[in-house]
C-alpha cells in the first residue's frame, strides 16, 4: 500500500491519554491511511466559536477539532491561531461531503478540505460514513439537500460505493483520511451487513483510518437494538484514529444525538469497553449546542479521562455488556461472524452499482423532505420522527444562517418555517434555503405566520439586500421575484398588510 498525500508541517502539545504522555506529531507524525500507528493526539474538545474563550482557558487540552465547512483558510478565527501557537493540533471534521453518497465526492468539496488542513498544519482530516443529498443525474431528478448525515445502507453495493468515494478523497487530500460511524433513527431494509463488518471491509480495501463515536454506538443501541460490544469485537481497533464522545437525550424511546446535553454513564461505559481492546490515540468531547459553564466541560473531560486511564488497554479489565434493546420495527438480517473480502486491486465501480443506491437513496430522502410515499420496508413512524427532526434542524441552523429572520418573523418564526420546510425541500445550501423563505412569506403563502406592515417592509429589504444581481438558483420562484412584475407583486403585498 502506498502512502496518499503529503506530509504538513506542524507541531503538537505533548498528550496525555490513559494517564500516558507522547507526543502528538503534526509534522511527519502522520502515519499511511490505515496502516502504522495513528499520531497520538490526547485528549480534546470540539472548538466552537461560544466556547473558544473557555478553551484556550481550559487546563490539559491537547488538541481541538474544528468543522471545516465554517473555517475560512484566509482568515482562521484568532482563538484557533493562539492555540496553534501554543502547540494545540487542530484537526478539521468535515460535515459536507457526503461520502457514502451515490456519487463521486465534489472535486471543489475536497479541495476546500484540503486548503483548511494545510492551513491548520493539520496531522489528519475527518468525515462522515453518510449521505447528505441525493438525487441529479444518476436518478434524473432533482437534487435534494438533507442538510444532516443520514446512514449509508449496509449492503455490497453501497460498500463498493463507499470504498471508491473514500479512495478518491484520499488521493485529492494532503494528510490521512479517517472516517466516522453515525448515528441514525432509521434502519435500511434488507442490510447484508453489521457495523462492524461494514467498517472491517472499509479499511480493508481502502486503509482509511476510523473515527470512532461511541455516541452514536449508544444511540444505534437503543434505536436499532445493535449491540455496541459486538460492533466493537469486529472493528480492526489497529485503524482507530481517535474517539468522539458526546450526550444526547431519549424522548418516547429514541435517543438523539444532540450533542448539547451531558455524557451519559452508558456512553462512557462503551468508552471503556473500547479502551479496554487498546489504547485509543486520541478522545475528544463533543458539545454543539445548550454550552454549559466551563467548570462543567472540565468535568466532563476529566471523567473521559479516567473512563480511559481505568479501562487499562490490555490489563485484562472487564469488558461492558450492554441489556439488548428491542429496536421499534423489525432488526434486519446480519450475518453472524466478519467475513472480510479484501481487494488486491480497486476497481471503478460499476455506473450500475452506482445508480442503484441512487435510487434508493433518492427515494429515502424524498419521503423525509419532499412528503412522498416511504420506500418498502421502512418503519413509517421512525421515518415521520426522521422527517420532523430535519425540518427542526433547518429551522435552527437558517436562524443562525440568517439571524435576522427571527427577530422579523417574531415568535411565529419556528412554526412558520417548519410548516414551510414540509413541503418544500432544500436544494442548494441553507443561504438560499433563508432566501426562499422569506419569498415564500412575502408571498403570502403561510396563513399561519401573517407579517405586519413593519416588518414585511424589513422582510422584503433583507430579501432585496441578499438576492444580490443574479437570482442565487434557477427555481421559477426565484427567478420571478427577480422580475418588475416581481418586484411590484412584492410592492403590493406590503401595502395590503
Amino acid at each position: 500500500m502506498t502512502a496518499r498525500g503529503t506530509t504538513v508541517r506542524g507541531t503538537a502539545a505533548e498528550s496525555t491519554v490513559a494517564g500516558s504522555t507522547a507526543g502528538s506529531t503534526a509534522a511527519g507524525g502522520a502515519a499511511e491511511p490505515g496502516a502504522g500507528r495513528a499520531p497520538r493526539l490526547g485528549t480534546g474538545i470540539g472548538w466552537r466559536p461560544e466556547i473558544a474563550d473557555a478553551v484556550e482557558r481550559m487546563p490539559g487540552i491537547d488538541w481541538v477539532e474544528a468543522v471545516a465547512e465554517n473555517l475560512c483558510p484566509g482568515h482562521l478565527p484568532d482563538s484557533l491561531l493562539r492555540l496553534r501557537e501554543r502547540g494545540v493540533t487542530v484537526v478539521p471534521h468535515g460535515v459536507a461531503l457526503g461520502l457514502g453518497g451515490a456519487d463521486r465526492p465534489d472535486p471543489a468539496r475536497l479541495r476546500a478540505l484540503a486548503e483548511r488542513a494545510e492551513a491548520l498544519g493539520s496531522p489528519l482530516v475527518t468525515e462522515h460514513i453518510a449521505f447528505v443529498r441525493a438525487g441529479g443525474a444518476l436518478t434524473a431528478s432533482q437534487v435534494l439537500e438533507a442538510g444532516h448525515l443520514l446512514p449509508v445502507p449496509r449492503t455490497r453495493d453501497a460498500l463498493a460505493v463507499l470504498c471508491e468515494n473514500v479512495r478518491i478523497a484520499q488521493d485529492a487530500l494532503p494528510v490521512p483520511l479517517a472516517v466516522e460511524n453515525i448515528a441514525a433513527l432509521i434502519s435500511w431494509p434488507g442490510e447484508e451487513l453489521t457495523e462492524g463488518q461494514f467498517l472491517y471491509e472499509l479499511v480493508e480495501r481502502t486503509g482509511v483510518r476510523l473515527l470512532i463515536d461511541v455516541a452514536n454506538l449508544h444511540t444505534n443501541h437503543v434505536n436499532r437494538g445493535e449491540d455496541p460490544a459486538r460492533a466493537l469485537s469486529e472493528l480492526p481497533v489497529e485503524a482507530i484514529a481517535y474517539v468522539h464522545v458526546a450526550g444526547g437525550f431519549e424522548r418516547d424511546g429514541v435517543w438523539h444525538d444532540s450533542h448539547a446535553h451531558a455524557v451519559p454513564r452508558p456512553v462512557l461505559d462503551i468508552l471503556a469497553d473500547l479502551a479496554a481492546r487498546t489504547r485509543p490515540p486520541g478522545v475528544l468531547l463533543e458539545r454543539d449546542e445548550n454550552f454549559p459553564e466551563a467548570d462543567e466541560l472540565e468535568r466532563e473531560l476529566d471523567a473521559i479521562r479516567k473512563t480511559v486511564a481505568g479501562a487499562g488497554a490490555g490489563t485484562g479489565a472487564a469488558r461492558a455488556t450492554f441489556p439488548p434493546v428491542a429496536p421499534a420495527t423489525p432488526s434486519a438480517p446480519t450475518a453472524d461472524t466478519p467475513t472480510p473480502t479484501p481487494t488486491a486491486t480497486a476497481t471503478p465501480t460499476a455506473t450500475a452499482t452506482r445508480q442503484r443506491v441512487a435510487l434508493s437513496q433518492a427515494a429515502l430522502l424524498s419521503a423525509l423532505v419532499a412528503g412522498t410515499p416511504a420506500p418498502e420496508g421502512f418503519d413509517g413512524a421512525r421515518l415521520r420522527v426522521q422527517s420532523r427532526a430535519l425540518s427542526a434542524k433547518r429551522a435552527d441552523v437558517v436562524a443562525k444562517v440568517a439571524p435576522e429572520l427571527p427577530r422579523i418573523v417574531g415568535p411565529a418564526y419556528r412554526a412558520a418555517f417548519v410548516a414551510y420546510a414540509r413541503s418544500r425541500p432544500m436544494t442548494d445550501g441553507y443561504r438560499k434555503d433563508a432566501l426562499d423563505f422569506a419569498a415564500h412569506l412575502l408571498l403570502g403563502e403561510d396563513p399561519d405566520a401573517p407579517l405586519g406592515e413593519e416588518a414585511r417592509g424589513e422582510l422584503r429589504t433583507w430579501w432585496l439586500e441578499r438576492s444580490g444581481p443574479k437570482p442565487p438558483g434557477r427555481g421559477p420562484l426565484t427567478r420571478w421575484l427577480r422580475t418588475r412584475t416581481g418586484r411590484r407583486a412584492l410592492r403590493r403585498a406590503q401595502r395590503l398588510a
